[in-house]
């Protein structure tokens, strides 16, 4: 009877799991440039003496969906899509250099390029520091140029664009980085859209339907606990009968 709880109760729990990336990836459907997060489960046996007659479910993250989102234009100068398998550069809260598909980037009170939360964007030499009073232009090479009054345009930093070789890893404060943690080289080829953004790549549907399909999971995993303890009760009674 305990291996019909036990396996019930580590389904519950994966199911739960299940849920929680589901509910995340759906609560950033309407977020620029995210990436839905994917996991799966793997049965690990539990350690200890004699046969290995036990397994629990354990959660293994496999990433995330790297298809792009849709890009729709906006025609604001300081929007940007970045193009293919390119990212972003940007300074997290934490001074280390982490990537992002998120383009919407403004002018910090100070003059920093930042992103929509705040975040310094880098070039090859660090932040960018946009003049007092300028109109910025951003080139599809990622080229910033910015124009004060009847003044010439002046380049005053090339966005920080890399292409990795490999899968990123997200962080708890939803940038990606490199899996080593070291900053990736600059991809003279990578190219962006100016005057646009792209959207998340999470779809709504699928997304409720999976979740859908989880809870009802969850569901048939709690009748079997009732049904494992209704037939526990019984066999104590004949037991003690």
């Amino acid at each position: 009877m305990d291996r019909l709880i036990y396996l019930s109760m580590s389904a519950a729990k994966a199911t739960m799991q299940r849920q929680e990336v589901l509910s995340h990836n759906l609560a950033n459907a309407s977020t620029n440039g995210f990436r839905a997060e994917m996991a799966a489960m793997r049965a690990v046996p539990v350690q200890g003496d004699g046969a290995s007659t036990r397994v629990y479910t354990l959660e293994t993250t496999l990433g995330y969906d790297d298809a792009p989102g849709v890009v729709q234009a906006t025609g604001r100068n300081l929007d940007v899509a970045v193009s293919g398998k390119s990212w972003l550069s940007v300074q997290g809260l934490d001074g280390t250099e982490a990537y992002t598909r998120a383009g919407a980037l403004e002018v910090g009170t100070d003059g920093t390029l930042m992103d929509i939360a705040g975040r310094p964007v880098l070039s090859d030499g660090g932040p960018i520091t946009v003049p007092p009073n300028a109109q910025v232009d951003i080139a599809n090479d990622g080229t910033v140029t910015a124009k004060v009054g009847n003044g010439r345009p002046q380049g005053i930093g090339r966005l920080k664009l890399v292409t990795p070789e490999t899968q990123l890893q997200r962080g708890s404060d939803g940038l990606f980085r490199a899996p080593d943690g070291d900053p990736l080289p600059a991809d003279a080829n990578a190219r962006l859209k100016s005057g646009a953004l792209e959207s998340s790549n999470v779809n709504a549907i699928e997304t409720m339907v999976a979740m859908i399909s989880a809870a009802r999971q969850f569901e048939q995993q709690m009748k079997m606990l009732q049904s494992a303890e209704q037939k526990e009760q019984s066999a104590t009674k004949l037991l003690g009968a």
